[in-house]
This record gives C-alpha cells, structure tokens and sequence, in this order.
C-alpha cells in the first residue's frame, strides 16, 4: 500500500478497476469532469486506487491534462512538450519540477494581485465578465511582464552556470593535475 499523497484534509476519490471513481465525501460516482471541477474550485484531492491503496493522484491529474491538451487551445505547443520530455532522467529533472512549480505560483500571484487591484480601483471585485475584459486588454501587458520575468530568470540561469564553471574550474585547479605530452611526430 503505498500512499505518497497523503493530507487530512484532502477529499478522497477511490478509483475503482472499472474505472469509475468515487467521492467519498458525497458517497457518489463522479466522472473526470468533476474531479477537473474540484480542481478549479481549489478542493485539495486525493485518488487512490480502490484495489491496492496507491495514490494515483498524479495520474488522474495528468489525464486531466492530457484531455485539455488534445481540446482546441492546448496550453503547450510540441516543442515545448518535447523540451520537457527531454529532462526526465537529466541531472536538472528535479530542478526544472520545482523551476515551473515556482514561476507557476508566482503566475499566481500575480494574478490574485491584479484581483486585488481591480477591486481596489472598482470598488468590488470585477464579475466573470468584466475580469475577462480587463484582461483581454491587459495582455499586451501581461506578456511585456511575462517576457522580461522569462528574461531576467533567463540571466539568472546562465549567472549561475557561469558561476558553477568558474567555482568547478578553480576546484580542479587544486588538483596537481599534469597537461598531457602529445606524443612526437611520426615522419
């Protein structure tokens, strides 16, 4: 039984070999749809698999990735895909997760700040509607901002690799190491 996902206040799914899942809280079946429901009502959830007690939360949450994917405005083109692909099983595969863990949540923030500012300049906070007005013309904005916050983590990266190679190169240099002979010509 193995439970990696584990919080008392999560909502239990159980998800059942039929590939129906049940929502313990309400004692009743729900459909994907529902538990991406749950998601953006920000409900903690938890999906184990109703057999063997594995949490399989993850793997709920990525199909419900994968379906919004295949939909007709996918969030990430191939390359993008692809690029991440290319970091499983690298040395940086656990830098890049917490990497887009982080600027998603600073996303995040952002955004609860530009709520919170809409409100302070209406008086209440924007409906569905409006909010959505407001930002469409907030979005040459939004990608100016987007773009020099990409930039400057951009530099950031390259700063640290550049510090890594100069801390990595004055480590060797310690070393007694000898340059190697080139062996004479033969004519």
């Amino acid at each position: 039984m193995t439970q990696t996902h584990t919080s008392d206040t999560a909502r239990l799914i159980k998800k059942y070999p039929n590939r129906r899942l049940y929502d313990t809280q309400t004692s009743a079946y729900i459909t994907l749809a529902d538990v991406k429901q749950l998601v953006l009502a920000c409900e903690t959830i938890q999906v184990v698999d109703a057999k063997s007690g594995e949490d399989i939360t993850r793997s709920v949450l990525l199909q419900i990735i994968l379906e919004e994917e295949t939909g007709n405005v996918p969030m990430f083109s191939a390359n993008a895909l692809a690029q991440i692909i290319r970091f499983y099983g690298s040395t940086m595969q656990g830098l890049m997760g917490s990497y887009i863990e982080k600027n998603i949540q600073a996303f995040i923030d952002i955004q609860e700040r530009m709520a919170e500012q809409s409100k302070g300049l209406y008086g209440s906070q924007l409906g569905p509607e409006a909010w959505a007005q407001f930002m469409a013309g907030q979005t040459p904005v939004l990608q100016n901002v987007m773009n020099n916050y990409i930039e400057q983590s951009k530099n950031l990266f390259v700063q640290m690799q550049e510090q890594m190679q100069g801390q990595t190169l004055n480590m060797f240099n310690a070393f007694p190491f000898v340059n190697p002979v080139k062996p004479p010509k033969k004519d």
